[in-house]
């Protein structure tokens, strides 16, 4: 098995695929250039386009601040457009003239690559359902033959499918939708500021959970044989893709032009805070104490910022727009603390 499919399985039983370029996520906050590209559309659909021309404004920087020290928040996104090119001045010029750049919140199991050798054999089967067990045993009738037309329409029309588990089923369907709709939670912006960063010297804060598992054999063996609670998952993910590709279309678009407003009055998802608590709240990571990611992660980041803000005069730091403008935001956390934070026009 390569390192690519270590980085996808391991995950899994982690669920670090919240990181950053997790879960979030899955980006930025300020000019971005592109090119229109046509998508490549489900078959019955007629091409749509993601409108990323040019150089766009992208939405403007949050500024989080405490007597004469400032935090720069640039608000990422995903998914965007398979082929979007960004670049921002005035992202570089902030990151430049900072003393430190914090990242977006992550999670990731503490596993080294040689370690992960030794677990690689134990790891088949670990998306399929135990006991034998197939979709249609596990998800309403109805629920399963709204999959089963999605399955057709974006995936290989495969029985292989229904011996997985929802929540991996749905992983799939997810990917390749979004693929279908010429969007990807690959794009990821944070190598770039990070480049930055290290080019002006600036400190590289890494808000990242490291969480670590004593013995992953046994957990991966566990995790195989226990059954996990994501028939919540799997239907909320497809409600999003049977309704809401054009709405991550449109999403894509008002952030790379920076439309604020309408970025405001779009609901983020379910889907994937469904597909996490599958995960976190699960016997293998409760047991392990390994639960609450979304919780770790945030203190992470708060932790970070509210450390930078005291020492520095100028801090740049990323955060998925999800957690600004979503429900108990974390920006809204630190003004109750009694910072000044300013909204973008």
């Amino acid at each position: 098995m390569s390192r690519r499919a270590i980085s996808a399985a391991v995950p899994a039983l982690c669920f670090s695929l919240l990181t950053a370029s997790a879960w979030s996520q899955t980006e930025p906050a300020q000019p971005a250039a592109g090119t229109a590209i046509e998508t490549a559309a489900a078959p019955e659909a007629p091409p749509e386009q993601i409108l990323v021309v040019g150089q766009k404004p992208g939405p403007g920087l949050w500024k989080v601040s405490k007597d004469d020290h400032v935090m720069w928040v640039f608000g990422s996104y995903g998914p965007l457009p398979k082929n979007l090119e960004w670049r921002s001045q005035q992202v570089e010029k902030i990151i430049a003239q900072s003393q430190e750049l914090i990242t977006a919140p992550s999670a990731n199991l503490g596993m080294g690559w040689l370690r992960s050798l030794t677990v690689l054999p134990f790891m088949i089967g670990m998306e399929d359902n135990p006991d034998g067990k197939v979709l249609s045993d596990l998800v309403p009738p109805e629920t399963h033959q709204r999959w089963l037309a999605l399955r057709k329409k974006y995936l290989k029309d495969d029985d292989d499918f229904e011996r997985k588990r929802p929540l991996f089923a749905a992983g799939e369907l997810a990917n390749k939708a979004t693929s279908a709709a010429g969007l990807s939670k690959q794009v990821d912006l944070t190598a770039k500021m990070v480049q930055i960063a290290e080019q002006n010297k600036v400190k590289v804060t890494w808000a990242t959970v490291k969480m670590e598992l004593d013995s992953p054999v046994k957990a991966i063996r566990e995790f195989k044989k226990t059954p996990l609670e994501d028939v919540a998952c799997f239907t909320k993910t497809i409600d999003r893709f049977e309704t809401d590709l054009d709405a991550l279309r449109t999403r894509a678009n008002a952030w790379a032009k920076g439309d604020i407003d309408a970025i405001r009055s779009l609901d983020f998802s379910e889907q994937e805070a469904a597909c996490l608590n599958a995960v976190q709240n699960s016997k293998v990571m409760q047991e392990r104490g390994l639960g609450d990611i979304d919780g770790k992660m945030r203190a992470t980041w708060l932790g970070a910022a509210e450390k930078a803000l005291a020492a520095n005069k100028s801090t740049f730091a990323v955060l998925p727009l999800r957690f600004i403008l979503g429900k108990q935001g974390y920006l809204a956390e630190l003004q109750a603390k009694g910072y000044a934070v300013e909204q973008p026009d």
